[in-house]
């Protein structure tokens, strides 16, 4: 998502070295994401500090916790990567031509793995608070869907067992984040400087979990989402994790998968089809009656430069202009 400039200390160079900015970006979006989640879901009501249930206030705790830990995640692997830390990135920017599709692979797997070793580390981190709420439930691990949630996504009730609400959930909000990133790092629109493109794009996903969050979990990212419900599945949550069932949906593991894989081609192509060619546009030909910059006379406060003389057989190459277009 970020600009890539030089190489930063403490990374190989070449694709190893982008693999373990995506490995490191996404373990951290995973460890403080999930570690919200973990706050507001069991932290908080077991830990003694919250003298009053928060209620729906716990929904910003989990909102901004996830748009921070993208800022951050970005930040680490910005520079490398170009900080993707998202599958539906990865192969959003493959199908626009701006990222080669002999990469895609392994940055998927990378992705993955670091949100697997992230979930990993929140759970080493939250295991004794997840216990105890379980315990103080009087549930098992197997039916505890709010410990579950900590680490992945499930649809609301609303939706019953249906695929299709929450596929087109996932479809849309990703679709959301890829058009918005495209227009973020834009450098022709209106492009952030002074590196605050992560920022900005954290707060993407803060938009989005406060308008489209309630209704699966917004996912987004097909990483976020499976490397975490892998990791819970081996560790006792059964097939809330793996196939995705519990009381009113079914085999939902693949929604956040497809769905953010769709959304993300659908916003980039909206974006490289309905923004981008507008933006040519304006580079290209003047308006009638526009001077262009280039070509306009010096203002009065300042001297207009000498005429150079013309040097018909001079060996000098001629200087090129700068392009005015893409």
């Amino acid at each position: 998502m970020a600009v890539r400039s030089t190489r930063r200390r403490g990374y190989p160079e070449g694709l190893g070295g982008e693999l373990a900015a995506e490995f490191l970006g996404t373990l951290v979006l995973l460890l403080l994401g999930c570690g919200s989640v973990a706050v507001a879901v069991v932290g908080l009501p077991g830990s003694g500090r919250q003298v009053a249930a928060f209620g729906p206030a716990n929904w910003l705790i989990i909102s901004w916790g996830w748009g921070l830990a993208v800022v951050f995640g970005v930040y680490v692997a910005g520079g490398i990567s170009g900080a993707h830390i998202n599958p539906a990135v990865t192969l959003a920017f493959a199908v626009r031509r701006t990222f080669p599709w002999r990469k895609v692979l392994p940055y998927w797997g990378a992705q993955l793995l670091g949100a697997f070793t992230g979930a990993a580390l929140v759970y080493a981190t939250y295991r004794w608070a997840i216990d105890a709420f379980n315990f103080k439930a009087g549930t098992g691990r197997e039916q505890s869907l709010s410990t579950f949630s900590i680490f992945a996504t499930f649809p609301a009730e609303y939706f019953g067992n249906s695929w299709w609400g929450p596929l087109l959930d996932q479809i849309v909000g990703t679709a959301v984040l890829l058009l918005l990133i495209c227009a973020l790092i834009d450098t022709k629109n209106l492009a952030p400087g002074s590196n605050l493109g992560p920022f900005l794009t954290g707060l993407v996903v803060f938009a989005i979990g406060l308008t489209f969050g309630t209704n699966a979990g917004y996912a987004i990212n097909p990483a976020r989402d499976f490397g975490p419900r892998l990791f819970t599945f081996f560790e006792g949550w059964g097939s809330i994790a793996l196939p995705g069932s519990f009381q009113w949906f079914s085999h939902y593991w693949w929604i956040p998968i497809i769905g953010p894989l769709i959304g993300g081609i659908v916003g980039s192509q909206i974006y490289d089809r309905v923004i981008a060619p507008v933006i040519r546009a304006r580079g290209g030909p003047t308006e009638e009656g526009r001077v262009p910059a280039r070509d306009a006379p010096p203002s009065p406060s300042s001297p207009a430069a000498p005429a150079r003389p013309s040097a018909p057989h001079s060996t000098e190459p001629p200087v090129k202009q700068p392009p005015t277009g893409p």
